[in-house]
């Protein structure tokens, strides 16, 4: 804010931006979405116990009712039966952490179970959910491997080795049966392929509403600093000279001394009338503020201020009668402030000029004044010209600071004329 003279120049709702937050699964013991790469974690490690508890009892009831239509053809359950069931069921609670080898595995217990001439029925679910697990972890290999396996297996079976597994006398099965089959296979990896595809879309609009509320979060407190630094810089360095004036003239002239304090209390005043202003909008996040921001028609207070601190300010204003927007309207405030603090502490000149020229296409801003710059540590942050360039650049406009070719130092400022309405 004071390196004048050196060369140079609320809380979003879960639904608010775009899309669900994420896919809720039903099977999900704890609930939750799990947002970014945490979350993701959280999916890979939890165990679904409902729906393995559910698959697995289902496989079990509807293998029973299955049997019954079956019963001529194809051997009757027994403890062996169940038991491949339950575990073709089980293994599914770990199809969230290990889902290669959970597609590979229900497979294989599929092919056991139809191997030992079971009958037809809910066990092909087992496969079809690992492989669908798989694929929407993204194991896509892994999960076209066991469908495939499922798929040569049962070829082998019902076309070549049924002969020598049970039951005895079974027949080959129908080649037309194989279509349907093929189906089922496409249609679970077509659906698996459309949900890993969704859920890779919602995780990118995660990312990127993340993102955007971290840039905003980042813009505004880049833009409280600048405001919370130029009202405070301004305020102490007219205050820091008063009260260098107040302390030399306490014993030779009180009265001047008197009047260099009550500066002092007005300048503070002020600058804590500012702070609240820009504070009470992290209170109270998208009320109106109680007072306007500061525009061009404060340029008089800057002027009175300045006047304080021992800088004679002339204003020249050429403007055509336009309003600028409050932000622009603002940022040239601010930069006018701070120009005219850099010279009170940075220039030997006890003399400034501020030039305000509009035309319809900007509003050009100078500061000069006659130098020479001094060489004493006036203190401050050394953010002043950063600070009016981030304020230029955010409205489109430009910044130019340096000395000036006959001696001085000069700023100006060129902010996009977007007026609010003309006036009469």
């Amino acid at each position: 804010m004071d390196e004048q003279h050196s060369a140079g120049v609320g809380r979003p709702g879960p639904w608010r931006h775009a899309g669900p937050p994420g896919p809720r699964r039903w099977d999900d013991g704890d609930g939750g979405d799990g947002e970014g790469e945490g979350g993701e974690e959280a999916d890979r490690n939890r165990l679904p116990w409902v729906s393995t508890l559910f698959v697995t009892v289902f496989l079990q009831v509807g293998s029973g009712f299955a049997e019954q239509g079956q019963l001529a053809d194809r051997v009757q359950l027994d403890g062996f039966g169940r038991v491949v069931l339950f575990f073709a069921g089980a293994i599914l609670l770990l199809r969230y952490r290990f889902p290669a080898a959970v597609a590979f595995a229900a497979s294989t217990l599929t092919l056991l179970y139809l191997g030992a001439g079971y009958p037809y029925g809910p066990v092909f679910l087992s496969a079809a959910l690992a492989c669908f697990a798989a694929v929407v972890a993204g194991h896509r290999r892994a999960a076209w491997g066991a469908l495939g396996m499922l798929w040569a297996g049962h070829l082998l079976i019902s076309h070549w080795l049924y002969a020598w597994l049970p039951p005895d006398g079974d027949r080959a099965a129908p080649w037309g049966q194989e279509l349907l089959a093929v189906a089922w296979v496409v249609a679970i990896l077509a659906l698996s392929e459309l949900v890993r595809a969704r859920r890779e879309q919602w995780a990118k609009e995660r990312a990127e509403r993340q993102q955007a509320a971290k840039r905003r979060a980042d813009e505004e407190r880049l833009r409280i600093a600048r405001e919370l630094h130029d009202v405070l810089a301004h305020s102490i360095s007219v205050i820091n000279v008063q009260a260098g004036v107040g302390l030399a003239l306490l014993d030779s002239d009180p009265e001047q001394a008197r009047t260099a304090l009550t500066t002092i209390k007005s300048a503070s005043k002020e600058a804590l009338g500012e702070v609240r202003q820009v504070l009470d909008t992290l209170r109270t996040p998208g009320d109106a503020p109680r007072a306007p921001a500061p525009g061009l028609d404060r340029l008089p207070e800057l002027v009175e201020q300045a006047a304080s601190a021992g800088l004679t300010v002339e204003v020249a204003r050429e403007e055509r009668q336009t309003k600028l927007a409050p932000g622009a309207d603002l940022a040239a405030f601010r930069i006018v402030q701070e120009a005219l603090t850099n010279v009170v502490r940075h220039s030997g000149s006890r003399r400034a000029t501020v030039r305000v020229r509009s035309t319809e296409a900007a509003v050009e801003l100078t500061v000069d004044d006659e130098g020479p710059a001094t060489r004493t540590d006036a203190g401050g942050s050394g953010n002043g010209l950063a600070g009016m360039r981030e304020r230029a650049a955010a409205l489109g406009g430009t910044i130019e600071a340096g000395p000036r070719p006959d001696g001085g130092f000069r700023v100006r400022a060129v902010l996009p004329q977007r007026p609010e309405g003309k006036t009469t």
